[in-house]
């Protein structure tokens, strides 16, 4: 039987991430995850893809919020990050083809994070007035989502890590892969075919593959660029489909309840 073997948060998108033992679900997702944003002078979203040392600004959880800190220079004292922004300052962002409506973080946290990342930037919060919808066409339910790339939740397993791994000559973790779930007990790549699912009991719905990019030939401990392309390029020879290079499923679920580690995974149905 399928079971949930990790449960991943990951706080301010493209940086760092950590493991809990469970968490609450709400209508974007796993609660705290992807919720604030960094964005250019012009509010355009940031990513790994054009600023890979994005991957060296660890997330903690601390009181109430987060805590920073960067894993080369220790001259930056950590930086304290509440759950949530006030409303006093807002702007409109842009991530992908979407404009958001976004509550901006304090100026000493724009310093703080301009200088570890080496240009200027901002942060900013998604508050829960917010509207940003998955999908329509594969989003019948009318789904949100955070600042995710566009789902609430993303799945992986490990034996389709395992299987990537026995492909390459320096294996590779799962957290090049930033996903929120992950499942052992099932075969590699049978995600893939999954659709309807329980996980302790609560409705998901694994809506898509997930197309795979740069983002995953970063070390997320070092952000070394691999100068092999890899593991997208060993990916690509055995996981490429309509829509790109593939690694984990885009999953849509209840809007509420809890989640934990252990929890049994039962498919219902398959696409």
């Amino acid at each position: 039987m399928p079971t949930l073997t990790d449960l991943y948060v990951y706080p301010i998108k493209g940086l760092g991430g950590f493991r809990v033992t469970e968490a609450e679900i709400t209508s974007r997702g796993l609660r705290h995850d992807r919720r604030w944003l960094l964005v250019d002078e012009n509010n355009r979203f940031l990513t790994q893809r054009k600023t890979p040392d994005m991957a060296l600004l660890a997330v903690a959880p601390a009181h109430n919020g987060f805590l920073l800190t960067h894993r080369r220079r220790p001259e930056l004292l950590p930086l304290y990050l509440p759950f949530e922004a006030s409303a006093k300052r807002t702007a409109f962002v842009t991530i992908w083809d979407d404009m958001v409506w976004a509550w901006r973080g304090s100026k000493a946290a724009d310093e703080w994070l301009s200088a570890a990342l080496s240009q200027p930037v901002h942060l900013v919060y998604m508050s829960d007035m917010v509207r940003r919808e998955v999908e329509p066409d594969l989003n019948p339910e009318g789904q949100l989502a955070s600042f995710a790339d566009g789902y609430p939740f993303l799945l992986t397993s490990q034996a389709s890590l395992a299987e990537l791994n026995a492909r390459l000559a320096e294996p590779v973790g799962m957290d090049r892969f930033r996903a929120n779930l992950v499942v052992s007990e099932a075969a590699a790549e049978e995600e893939d075919g999954w659709h309807e699912l329980q996980i302790g009991g609560l409705p998901f719905r694994a809506v898509r593959d997930c197309g795979r990019c740069k983002v995953t030939t970063i070390d997320q401990q070092t952000a070394a660029i691999s100068p092999d392309q890899e593991p997208l390029r060993t990916l690509g020879t055995y996981r490429r489909r309509e829509r790109g290079i593939i690694f984990g499923q885009y999953v849509t679920g209840p809007g509420h309840g809890v989640l934990r580690v252990g929890d049994t995974v039962t498919v219902l149905s398959r696409r």
